[in-house]
């Protein structure tokens, strides 16, 4: 017997799978990413590489600078 759960518990079970897959994703090495991501792809990894370097130091330069605490107390 099927059991039939409710349209948002089955969006909110997905968008749990998909971040820990993104999380897992992120998690790796900048290299590594880039062969998973060649196969099976007409690009090589290299050029996968410096495709994903160039976007973190994007997304680095991009972030706010974090404001400078005071230690006074």
């Amino acid at each position: 017997m099927s059991t039939v759960i409710p349209r948002e518990q089955a969006f909110a079970d997905a968008r749990r799978i998909l971040d820990h897959a993104r999380a897992r994703r992120d998690a790796l090495p900048i290299r590594q990413a880039a062969e998973q991501a060649a196969v099976g792809s007409f690009r090589s990894a290299d050029e996968i590489e410096l495709h994903l370097r160039r976007l973190h130091r994007s997304a680095r330069q991009q972030q706010p600078a974090a404001a400078p605490t005071s230690a006074a107390a």
